[in-house]
């Protein structure tokens, strides 16, 4: 069902920050630049409107436009997978089918927060409707207990979803319970791949056996996790020990600014300007975004994440 190019996808899948004005509107002018800078530095693939791009806050037009944006901008020269949950199924069902007709390479969605499936069941009934409306493309299970709040035995719904989403390509496993990744790729025997959704954590994700990462900071430091792949794929565990390291310092200096709006600072402090969070997440001051900067610079970010601008 899916192109040779899909089903052998791993490495790294960039969740794409939105860019914004200081009013927090869209800005989508410098997305061209932000999709060939990944790509230059060896990013695999593109997801957009997932958390990191806040596309819970976005209308549907917006979400709408911010795809056309990164689908346009990639040329197909590295898949982009548009992140299409919503609380509403039917409203979801209706980005799916735009990424469809826009020439997206997938599409993947969290399940609705406010009204939660209840039952496996109820959860494979709900993706249902959202892939229907783009059956042909790969669909990608976003599982974010945290975010979702579902007591979901993963690995069982895994097992059932394999015959009643066919279309599901993936799970974008967002936990710190590496057992659990283990069990579904245990149950599903490769007919699925699992992308780990925890930066900080990559290296052990990998050694659990996914087939890779998306994440936000890969937008800003992917060289970082690039080395890291190379090493763990070298069987230098050292160096890729030290490389994830490094990696859980940064987070832990962006993190108290915010997740979304320390990292959407950040961006502009390596050039790719993306501009503020949108309400209800907050606006980092300028004082607050000099102060990161300067723990950064303390960190040691800028030597071997990116250069500052």
């Amino acid at each position: 069902m899916f192109n040779q190019n899909i089903k052998s996808l791993t490495g790294l899948i960039a969740a794409t920050f939105t860019p914004m004005d200081n009013s927090g509107q869209l800005a989508l002018g410098i997305v061209p630049t932000i999709v060939n800078q990944l790509i230059s530095e060896g990013v695999a693939g593109l997801y957009v409107c997932g958390g990191t791009g806040e596309g819970v806050s976005l209308t549907n037009a917006e979400r709408k436009l911010t795809a056309e944006a990164f689908v346009t901008a990639a040329n197909g020269r590295v898949p982009v997978f548009v992140q299409v949950g919503q609380n509403s199924l039917y409203a979801a069902q209706e980005l799916a089918q735009h990424a469809a007709e826009i020439g997206a390479d997938g599409i993947s969605a969290i399940t609705p927060t406010y009204f939660k499936p209840g039952s496996i069941k109820a959860l494979i009934d709900s993706l249902k409707i959202i892939t229907d409306g783009a059956p042909d493309l790969p669909f990608i299970y976003y599982h974010f207990p945290a975010k979702s709040g579902l007591p979901l035995d993963l690995p069982d719904f895994v097992e059932q979803a394999a015959t009643k989403l066919p279309s599901l390509f993936a799970v974008k496993f967002t936990d710190s319970k590496l057992h659990d990744l283990q069990a579904v790729l245990a149950v599903t025997n490769g007919r699925i791949k699992v992308f780990f959704g925890t930066d900080e954590m990559l290296l052990g994700g990998l050694a659990a056996g996914a087939s890779g990462g998306i994440g936000s900071t890969y937008n800003f430091a992917a060289p970082l996790y690039v080395k890291l792949i190379q090493a763990w794929q070298n069987g230098d565990l050292a160096e890729a020990q030290r490389l994830q390291a490094l990696s859980v310092k940064m987070v832990r200096t962006f993190v108290p600014f915010g997740g979304i709006e320390g990292q959407k600072a950040m961006m502009g402090m390596v050039g790719l300007e993306c501009g503020p969070a949108r309400l209800p997440l907050n606006t980092l001051s300028a004082e607050a975004i000099d102060q990161l900067r300067s723990n950064l610079q303390e960190a040691g970010f800028f030597d071997w994440g990116r250069p500052a601008h």
